[in-house]
């Protein structure tokens, strides 16, 4: 949530960072706003989506800032937006993340005649810094003394009339890009990655200037400098582009093969000591949150399926009665796109206090997670850009079964497998009649209130992802059941019309699921099936290849093309759907 973006150089600050921001965008937000020097600072701040008004309207600049936002506290508007301006307009400050004592400071400052413009608890930063600096006559101290008393997890970016950049950071990903002269602020790589080849990531506790040219690095509770490590950038696809496609969720379904196919291109080797901890770990979990939460899901499937491994799949949000359970001899496993979700990144953090082993699949290069992982995956997916993750989702689960096949010596016929569902699914997606099939269903289904979805087995977590794209995409009610439950409470909401939809492979629980599917006929469904045979029962038949171990994979790829159809139908924005964010990195 949220995306900050600074830069300083000899190009048009204003035009650089528009063209930041709107790199971020995926990371969902409902306004934005730039701040430059010229004489003085400029802002401008705009309600709804980027346009290029916001680089016309200001000076020319070397130096400037931007903001995505996307509202906590206090509503949208322009008011509200970021960033915000001091009270004698010195300095410039935008922030992501939350105060979590805001209103305890905000009472503070107000007994001490400050005013508030807005409803955000940015502007409490602001205020407390201007406090700040009637001891400390130095700026980079008064936002150090200031930052140290926030609670919660945020990173602040400030301009200085000056043409100083300060940055902060205690949870929300910041990264620095440094070309020749140029420096770039940002809060992912992906945003800067076309220009830069080396960047710093910036730790929790860090500070860091841009004067003249140059970075300095500070540790924020001592005030003392620190070494500036420069990695370099590795974002493979870098380029953000529809490529002819009407939308960014649509070709990212259509890279879901190649995605597949980086997964077969990793050596086996790298998962050595991976593979040895695992096998050797007290208790194992995963670890997500949303989509990466359904991803960890299946992925313990496939490791207690094929790699015979006790494993315990968790929630980010809902953890807390596993704290207490955790030990030096377990090993957590976290799939995710950005690496930088707030309440996976929380869990981990006790988790690594307590001892335990991290491992993290993660999309983004230079996340937080992988920083904190003794064993680091990258899933070179390529940028995903709608906030519906579809191909990065395929990718971790696609990992998850080879990973399992490798514990249990069968990465061989892993990679095999692997690679004939590859090749199924681009044929799959290369048939137009596929597509065009799907389109009529999303017209049906989008016209209804409720939908249903049966799974069971490979197939359960798979009906649990085709619910929630359904639920982002068309705004529609959905609820996945599990097929062998169906009986024990759900059956009271089967009716005539009803629409449920069932995804059924040829496995050891066929039976069981079109055991449901009878009883939901009985009552009168319309019974929507996924898989490779049609059976009698089904109204409507999307007939996939039978990939064996990994149809639960193929088969999710008709619930996203469904979902996006549904979205489109709707009129709804695809990429961008209302009140999510790619990047949840607030709790």
């Amino acid at each position: 949530m949220c995306g900050i973006f600074g830069y300083v150089g000899s190009k048009n600050a204003p035009e650089i960072i528009l063209e930041g921001l709107k790199r971020l965008e995926y990371r969902g937000y409902d306004s934005w706003g730039i701040a430059v020097v010229a004489d003085e600072i400029k802002v401008n701040k705009k309600v709804g989506a980027i346009g290029d008004l916001g680089a016309a309207s200001l000076p020319g600049s070397t130096i400037g800032i931007g903001h995505t936002r996307w509202a906590t506290h206090g509503g949208v508007s322009e008011t509200n937006a970021h960033p915000h301006l001091s009270s004698d307009k010195f300095f410039a400050l935008a922030q992501n993340g939350i105060v979590e004592n805001y209103l305890e400071l905000k009472e503070i400052l107000k007994k001490k005649k400050y005013k508030f413009e807005s409803s955000t608890d940015t502007e409490v930063i602001i205020r407390l810094i201007e406090n700040k600096l009637l001891d400390l006559s130095h700026l980079k101290e008064a936002v150090r003394a200031a930052f140290l008393e926030l609670e919660g997890r945020n990173t602040i970016i400030i301009l200085t009339a000056d043409n100083q950049l300060i940055a902060a950071r205690n949870g929300s990903p910041l990264v620095v890009g440094i070309s020749g002269k140029e420096i770039f602020f940002s809060s992912d790589t992906l945003s800067f990655a076309p220009f830069v080849k080396k960047a710093l990531v910036v730790d929790n506790g860090q500070l860091i200037v841009a004067s003249n040219g140059q970075i300095t690095l500070f540790d924020i509770k001592s005030g003392q400098k620190l070494p500036v490590v420069l990695d370099n950038i590795d974002f493979e696809s870098s380029k953000v582009d529809k490529e002819g496609y009407e939308h960014f969720m649509l070709k990212e379904i259509v890279e879901s093969p190649y995605v597949i196919n980086q997964v077969l291109n990793q050596d086996p080797k790298v998962y050595e000591d991976f593979i040895r901890n695992i096998k050797k770990a007290k208790n194992v979990y995963t670890i997500g949150s949303g989509t990466a939460g359904i991803a960890a899901s299946q992925i313990a499937f496939y490791l207690r399926e094929f790699g015979k491994i006790a494993v315990v799949p968790l929630i980010g949000a809902d953890t807390n009665d596993y704290f207490d359970l955790l030990t030096r001899d377990d090993l957590m496993i976290a799939p995710s796109q950005s690496g930088e979700t707030a309440d996976v990144l929380e869990v981990l953090e006790i988790a690594k206090k307590k001892g335990v082993k991290i491992a993290s699949y993660v999309n983004m290069p230079g996340s937080t997670m992988t920083r904190m992982s003794d064993f680091k995956f990258m899933a070179k997916a390529g940028p995903e850009i709608c906030v519906m993750s579809t191909k990065v989702f395929t990718s971790q689960i696609a990992w998850g079964y080879m990973i399992s096949k490798i514990i249990s010596g069968q990465e061989k016929e892993g990679a095999a497998s692997l690679k004939k569902l590859a090749g199924e699914m681009e044929i799959y997606l290369d048939i137009k009649n596929n597509h065009e099939q799907i389109k009529k269903l999303a017209k049906k289904l989008a016209k209804t209130k409720d939908i249903f979805l049966l799974g069971k087995y490979q197939n359960f977590n798979i009906i649990r992802e085709g619910m929630v794209k359904i639920i982002e995409g068309s705004y529609l009610h959905a609820h996945a059941i599990p097929a062998g439950d169906l009986k024990h409470y759900a059956i009271t909401l089967m009716e005539k019309g009803v629409p449920v939809i069932v995804v059924v492979s040829e496995d050891v629980a066929k039976d069981d699921v079109l055991n449901a599917v009878n009883q939901v006929k009985a009552r009168g469904a319309q019974v929507l099936a996924i898989g490779s045979k049609k059976h009698e029962q089904f109204d409507y038949f999307l007939e996939v290849a039978d990939t064996g171990e990994t149809s639960a994979i193929m088969n999710i790829i008709p619930l996203q093309l469904l979902a996006y159809y549904m979205a489109f139908e709707l009129g709804n924005n695809v990429d961008k759907p209302r009140n999510i964010a790619k990047s949840v990195t607030v709790k």
